[in-house]
C-alpha cells in the first residue's frame, strides 16, 4: 500500500479525476454517512460535497489529507491534524480514516492507521487522539483493537454530536513499552 499526501491543483481544488475517486470512496461508506450526517443524503454523495468537505479539512493550517493506494486503486483516505484547535490538547488527531467499503476487512484500515501513527512518530509526537461517534460501535471496536484507549466523552466541534475520545501512546521506534 502506498500512502501519499493529497496535492491540490493550482486553484487549490482537488483535480477532477482524483475527486471522482474520492467521491466513489466516500459514497461507498453509506452506513457511516447515515450515522454521521456529514452529507445530506448518504445515498447520493456528490463530488461538490466531497470537494467542500475536503476544502473545509484543508482550511486548517495543520491539516493533511493522506491517500492510500493499492495496485494503483484508491482504497483509503485519512485526514490528520498536527495540532488540535484547543491549545491545552498536546496531541495530533486523526480526524477521519475511511476505507473503500468494497475493501473492508482486508487490512487497509489497519495499515493506513499504522502509517498515520508512523508519520506522527517520525515528527516526534508521543501520542495521537481521535474521536468516534458514540453511535458507531464498529468504529470504536476497530480503534480499540489497535490499542487506542477511551479517555473521555465530548461533543464534536462541527455538528455537536456525542463522541468518545480515544488516545494511543506512540513510543519511539525501538522503545520498550510495558503492557
Amino acid at each position: 500500500m502506498i500512502i501519499e499526501p493529497l496535492v491540490t491543483g493550482p486553484d487549490g481544488g482537488v483535480p477532477a479525476p482524483l475527486l471522482a475517486e474520492l467521491t466513489a470512496l466516500y459514497a461507498s461508506n453509506r452506513d457511516f454517512h447515515a450515522l454521521s450526517g456529514d452529507f445530506p443524503d448518504p445515498d447520493d454523495v456528490r463530488e461538490e460535497q466531497v470537494a467542500a468537505a475536503l476544502a473545509d479539512d484543508l482550511a486548517h493550517p495543520d491539516a493533511e489529507v493522506l491517500l492510500a493506494r493499492s495496485e494503483g486503486r484508491l482504497v483509503g483516505v485519512a485526514v490528520t491534524l498536527a495540532r488540535h484547535p484547543d491549545p491545552a490538547d498536546p496531541d495530533p488527531w486523526i480526524g477521519l480514516l475511511m476505507v473503500d467499503a468494497g475493501t473492508h476487512r482486508r487490512g487497509y484500515g489497519r495499515r493506513l492507521a499504522a502509517a498515520v501513527e508512523d508519520r506522527f512518530r517520525a515528527a516526534g509526537r508521543s501520542a495521537v487522539r481521535l474521536a468516534v461517534l458514540e453511535n458507531n460501535p464498529r468504529a470504536l471496536a476497530f480503534w480499540t483493537s489497535l490499542g487506542y484507549e477511551v479517555i473521555g466523552h465530548r461533543r464534536d466541534r462541527q455538528l455537536d454530536r456525542p463522541c468518545v475520545v480515544l488516545r494511543k501512546p506512540l513510543p519511539a521506534p525501538g522503545a520498550f513499552r510495558e503492557g
